[in-house]
């Protein structure tokens, strides 16, 4: 269903800042805390005690304090103290890596002895100051694989997104898609065509004309476990279109973190990072507003969808070639799956 051993984002820094947040995350219930030296720390959300969601406690000088009998536990996953009880008999609960980088907190739910931060995918725009990035959280309630499938096929963007993205040279438009090793490409690009409402913002903040034909360009990259970066911008017509000089066009990365919760539900964590006027605060609030509607309508019609699976599991679905993107990312999910599965030795 989903690879456990991997990085996936488990929240943003600020949710953590004021006081612990359990979360599920690959249906490992998990407990997201500073430590010791604001040191993030992750362990099983159970208290030994009498299995209490350790979440809902307190943090006291770097230790994790059970909201229900004060148990005290440590960032090794072994508890510290009790009021008025002997704890060295207390078995340790579970903890797991967990690094915070880019911006992002991110922890490994499987093979502790595998987790290596150096796994964690560059993201330049995370890093740099000619960058601006803003975005935001969604507690969605399908499958996190149907949201690989929308991100990585946009051609649903005319008909869900309408007045603000969609177009219909976008269904006019042919897609190219390719896999590289575990890596997915899925390329899109529209030649002289009027910007829609989403873009025509977008050159204005970048003091750009809005009323002339641009091209058009829509790059997703799929990255393991569950990662989707896609290149979109526009340049007026003729300037060079993807290549074009940077005056000349807007471009962004749409970010797209895909968090499985469980079976049915994930964590979506969305946003923009774009490279003109970074330092432009009010024009990265306006960006931040406009795809906050977008994403919300995805998941809407996600949602539907899973609801409608579950009632009918049964039912053949079709393939088109648009699908290609979401059908190669699937089949890189699967064989990362089955690589975690216990091998069976042959009689």
């Amino acid at each position: 269903m989903f690879p456990k051993n991997a990085w996936y984002v488990a929240c943003t820094p600020d949710e953590i800042d004021a006081k612990p947040l359990g979360r599920t995350i690959c249906n490992e219930r998990i407990a997201f805390y500073r430590g010791e030296e604001g040191r993030v720390a992750a362990v099983e959300d159970f208290c030994p005690h009498r299995g209490a969601a350790l979440s809902k406690g307190q943090v006291c000088e770097g230790k994790l304090v059970c909201g229900y009998h004060g148990l005290v536990m440590g960032c090794d996953g072994k508890t510290v103290s009790m009021p008025g009880q002997r704890v060295q008999g207390f078995p340790a609960i579970r903890t797991y890596p967990v690094v915070e980088k880019h911006g992002f907190v991110w922890v490994w739910p499987g093979d502790a002895a595998q987790a290596d931060p150096a796994k964690i995918h560059p993201l330049e725009w995370a890093e740099s100051p000619d960058w601006a990035y803003g975005g935001g959280l969604y507690h969605v309630q399908c499958d996190y694989r149907l949201m690989v499938d929308n991100l990585m096929d946009l051609t649903h963007e005319t008909y869900v997104h309408a007045t603000s993205i969609g177009q219909k040279e976008i269904d006019e438009s042919p897609v190219s898609t390719k896999t590289v090793g575990d890596r997915v490409v899925t390329s899109r690009f529209m030649n002289g065509v009027m910007p829609p409402p989403f873009w025509r913002a977008n050159l204005r903040g970048n003091h750009l004309a809005d009323d002339v034909p641009v091209d058009r360009w829509q790059v997703c990259h799929f990255i393991p476990p569950s990662h989707i970066m896609i290149e979109v911008g526009v340049a007026h017509a003729g300037k060079g279109g993807y290549d074009a000089d940077p005056k000349d066009k807007v471009s962004s990365i749409v970010v797209d973190f895909l968090t499985p919760e469980t079976e049915t539900s994930m964590w979506y964590f969305w946003g923009m990072a774009r490279n003109f006027n970074p330092r432009d605060t009010n024009l990265t609030a306006q960006i931040r507003e406009g795809q906050a509607r977008v994403f919300a309508e995805d998941t809407e019609v996600l949602e539907a969808q899973q609801r409608n699976l579950l009632l009918y599991p049964n039912r053949r679905l079709l393939m088109l070639n648009i699908d290609a993107g979401g059908v190669q990312a699937r089949r890189i999910i699967d064989r990362l799956v089955a690589a975690e599965q216990p091998q069976k030795i042959a009689a």
